[in-house]
């Protein structure tokens, strides 16, 4: 079983960390979950669901899904003994993607994404942000030169996307193509169908 943290703020587009967390967990995986509570209000207006229902949801799938205190500065997922297969933080607020830059690790998620990058492990920001401004760019570009993906929900309409799930799906599909995980969720340039 690989090991992933997967990070939710509260950026619009919380569906994309809905479907990569069930996703992981549906093939298999041990997902280290933070929301930022921002992250868990703006998920329940977006998906029009309870938290709590939504974790419990998924609780079928024992022991693959572990829900971190984003105050919990002592969960294992702070320290760099933790050894995992990558973190996505999806959506990534202009905030988050700030603070991962500066080094201002003041929150559990943000003291992960340290740790993943003072590790050079695989760290991937969906930043959920139109249109950028000088200081996103260079904020990205400053985590870019460290290695960090920066992979915003930009669909291929080369797949001829029908619905919001199949736009979704497409970011998911990328992300974990990332990851170096194989999924059907996307088809790679001349393998339409």
């Amino acid at each position: 079983m690989k090991k992933y943290i997967v990070g939710i703020t509260g950026a619009s587009g919380s569906i994309y960390g809905v479907r990569l967390v069930e996703e992981l967990i549906k093939q298999g995986n041990e997902v280290h979950l933070v929301i930022t509570d921002n992250g868990r209000k703006v998920l329940e207006f977006e998906i029009e669901v309870d938290f709590e229902d939504w974790i419990y949801s998924l609780e079928r799938y024992e022991g693959r899904l572990v829900l971190c205190d984003i105050d919990d500065m002592f969960s294992s997922i702070a320290s760099g003994s933790f050894r995992t297969h990558g973190m996505v933080i999806v959506p990534c607020s202009m905030g988050t993607l700030s603070k991962i830059s500066c080094g201002v690790t003041d929150n559990l998620l943000i003291r992960a994404a340290d740790v993943m990058i003072k590790e050079k492990r695989n760290l991937i920001l969906v930043p959920r942000e139109t249109p950028f401004n000088s200081i996103h760019l260079k904020n990205m570009l400053f985590l870019s030169d460290l290695n960090v993906t920066i992979l915003p929900p930009m669909p291929a309409f080369y797949q001829k996307p029908k619905t919001i799930e199949d736009l979704v799906n497409i970011t998911v599909g990328r992300i974990l193509s990332s990851l170096n995980i194989e999924s059907d969720l996307y088809d790679e340039w001349g393998t339409t169908k």
